[in-house]
């Protein structure tokens, strides 16, 4: 199962182990997930990773 690295509307870093993606384009990249450091649901982002050099 493929884990993806999310940002809530708080800041909080986390990983999702299923991030759900829709077929609307109106509705954005954000999807709603309970993030596990405010315990509340929470409109989530991908986060971008960047390479270490």
């Amino acid at each position: 199962m493929e884990r993806t690295v999310v940002r809530c509307a708080d800041g909080h870093v986390f990983t999702a182990a299923s991030f759900p993606m829709q077929q609307a384009e109106r509705l954005g990249p954000g999807r709603l997930l309970r993030c596990p450091r405010c315990a509340r649901l929470r409109s989530v982002v991908p986060v971008a990773l960047q390479k270490q050099q």
